[in-house]
Order: structure tokens, then C-alpha cells, then sequence
């Protein structure tokens, strides 16, 4: 199925959100399996169980049956990037980095517990996700290549998040270029990661693999310009975070380099590309095509 408009494509949101509670069954029941003092674990599951929309494992599980495979062979990574996630929004919000109060309507980490405990949650779920994988994943050579994929999505969207707080760019880029190289890493890095974790945990060969890869640039992509878009369009109700904090802390968005409507034509543009990149993979691959029209047209 080739899609290039919006009527082609009808979102099934209840099968999209499917996989959802059973990645939130299998973290909740890996984590109750694990030794930890309890006020660490009672951290872990305040941020990892809370609201939220499990997309990027959602991704590794469709990612997975896309080409073939079924979603047992891609729980561990699911629910392995779920946590670097979670990881990634805990010390997000962190009074060091964007100091906020909010998160998924709730308060964040350490406002419901304390900076301490924050910072150290993050970093055991981090380690947690790779442990995860060799746990749960038999054949030691998949662990081995499903862990070299979330460990070089962890280091791009850190690097990612440095660009995006601290710079560090090359000089001669401009602000467009200085933009895509942060939300390629802080953003698409994991959602590149996630789509390649399933299609290895679904045995997928080079042109599956490819065809994954290039969706997943595309929709990693699109969904950061939809972020920044939700930044300056909806309020903090709407959000469950924090409404106008990107042009608060003057970062580089795509409103602000582009404009609004500049910003909505990417996203338009991306998404035809994410949809022309699983021509090669047929109808499996369709709940990917819907979560990228999803994506495409989110309100929070």
C-alpha cells in the first residue's frame, strides 16, 4: 500500500494502542523480579507505569511483526527502550536541564521524590534496559546486536540533548542544519533504534532492515517538528506538560526558524517519505503506516 494523503490511510487508534498494556504487564512484572531497595523501585514504576503512550515500544513490536516476527521475540526490547525513555525524561526534567514541574500531567520524578532519588532512578533504569535484554533474549548473538542498536540510539540522544542545551555545533551551520542535527539525535535516535531493534528482533533481512531505517528517519523527524509545534499551539492542559517552554528558554525550533506553516509542509513532506519507505514490506507493515499518520496529527 502506497499512501501520500491522509484519506488513504485510516487510523485504528485501539489497535495501535494494543501492544501498550502488555509492555506496561511485562515492565511492571520485571521489575517486582528484580532485587532493589523498595523506595528505588517505588521511583522506577512512579515514571516508568505512569501515564503515557508507549509509542516507541509500540514501534519495536509493530517494527517486529512488520517483517515477519511475532511480539514475544520483541518484548525484551520493547520494554528494554521504554526504560532509556523513561531514563531520558526523568533527568530531562531535572532542575540542571529543562527544570520542570510537570510531566505526563503528573509531577515529574523529582518533585515527587526528591532530586537524589531522580538522578538515581535514571541511572538504574538505564543499566536496567541492557540487563533486560540479556535476560530475557536466549539467542546471545540478537541480544548482543539488539543492545549495540539501543546503546547507539542512548549516546545519539545524549549527544542529542548536549546540542540542544549546552551547543557544541560546528560554527559554520546554519540554524536549519543546527536544528535537524538536534531532533535527529535527541529525538529520531531512539525512535531509529527502536524501529531497528524489532526488525532484528523479527529476523528482518538487509532490504527489510533498509526499508525500516528510512521510515524511521522520516518519523523521527516529523514527530519532533509536531512537538514544537504542540509547544507553541496548545496549552499545558492539553499537554500534560508544560506549555511554551522551548520559547521561554529561546531554543531552536522549527516555528522559530521556519514558521508555523514552513513547519507543517515538513511534517507533510516526511510523512510521504515514512509511508513510501514501507512500500517494500506490504500490508504487515501497515500499523506502522497508521502510527505514522498518528504521529502526523497528534495533539499532544
Amino acid at each position: 500500500m502506497h499512501a501520500t494523503a491522509p484519506s488513504d490511510i485510516q487510523i485504528d487508534t485501539d489497535r495501535l494502542a494494543a501492544p501498550a498494556p502488555h509492555v506496561e504487564a511485562y515492565l511492571a512484572a520485571y521489575l517486582n523480579s528484580r532485587p532493589m531497595p523498595d523506595d528505588l523501585r517505588n521511583a522506577m514504576k512512579y515514571s516508568l507505569l505512569g501515564p503515557g503512550k508507549r509509542m516507541r515500544p509500540i514501534i519495536v513490536i509493530r517494527s517486529c511483526e512488520a517483517v515477519g516476527g511475532a511480539i514475544e521475540q520483541a518484548m525484551p526490547a520493547a520494554a528494554a527502550i521504554e526504560m532509556i525513555h523513561c531514563f531520558s525524561l526523568i533527568h530531562d526534567d531535572l532542575p540542571a536541564m529543562d527544570d520542570d514541574d510537570l510531566r505526563r500531567g503528573r509531577p515529574t520524578l523529582h518533585k515527587y521524590t526528591s532530586e537524589a532519588m531522580a538522578i538515581l532512578a535514571g541511572d538504574g533504569l538505564t543499566a536496567l534496559a541492557f540487563e533486560l535484554i540479556v535476560d530475557r533474549t536466549p539467542d546471545t548473538a540478537l541480544a548482543g546486536r539488539v543492545i549495540l542498536e539501543l546503546a547507539r540510539g542512548t549516546n545519539d540522544m545524549v549527544a542529542g540533548q548536549v546540542y540542544d542545551t549546552l551547543g557544541g555545533f560546528d560554527p559554520d551551520l546554519t540554524d536549519q542544519q543546527r536544528l535537524r542535527m538536534i531532533h535527529r539525535h535527541k529525538t529520531g535516535a531512539l525512535m531509529l533504534a527502536a524501529c531497528r531493534m524489532g526488525g532484528l528482533c523479527g529476523r528482518a533481512d538487509d532490504a527489510q532492515l533498509q526499508a525500516l531505517t528510512d521510515y524511521a528517519e522520516a518519523v523521527g523527524l516529523m514527530f519532533q517538528i509536531v512537538d514544537d509545534l504542540l509547544d507553541v499551539t496548545q496549552t499545558t492542559e492539553q499537554l500534560g506538560k508544560t506549555a511554551g517552554k522551548d520559547v521561554a528558554q529561546d531554543k531552536l525550533t522549527y516555528p522559530a526558524v521556519l514558521g508555523l506553516d514552513a513547519s507543517r509542509s515538513e511534517v507533510e513532506r516526511l510523512r510521504v517519505e515514512a509511508h513510501a519507505a514501507l512500500d517494500h514490506l506490504g500490508d504487515p507493515a501497515t500499523p506502522l503506516r497508521e502510527l505514522c499518520e498518528f504521529l502526523a496529527v497528534r495533539t499532544r
